[in-house]
């Protein structure tokens, strides 16, 4: 197999540094393992965020998400960990990651984590009829 997990996050400069935008990632096959159990935890992440210089290449963070396949964690630490690793890597004016864990013992486990530059305000809702 010539491709590998990698916990490295590439990054390219924003295309429209001088306009708000969002861009959301649908990552529908999160897997990391249980820290108590070692069995498998399933969920679909999405992660939306306001670019400022940069934006995560996407090949680099499917290889990044790989990363988590063999490793013990908790659900609120592994989102919170996804969050400060990519928001380090392209200091975005806005990140939300969302966890929608699957349900394991009868529960279910949804995750949010956000990240906000101090110096970023967000703009006015516009609300169309």
């Amino acid at each position: 197999m010539t491709t590998q997990p990698s916990t490295q996050l590439e990054t390219f400069d924003n295309p429209r540094p001088g306009r708000d935008f969002t861009i959301r990632i649908d990552i529908p096959e999160f897997t990391c393992l249980c820290p108590k159990t070692g069995q498998p935890d399933f969920a679909t992440l999405t992660i939306e965020y306001v670019p400022s210089q940069l934006c995560v290449e996407l090949k680099s963070l499917k290889l990044y998400m790989w990363s988590f396949r063999d490793r013990g964690a908790f659900h609120e630490a592994v989102t919170n960990e996804i969050l400060d690793h990519i928001a380090a890597a392209i200091h975005p004016n806005f990140m939300r990651i969302r966890a929608n864990f699957n349900v394991r013992g009868g529960i279910y486990t949804n995750v949010i984590a956000e990240h906000k530059n101090p110096d970023w305000q967000a703009p006015e809702p516009v609300h169309l009829p």
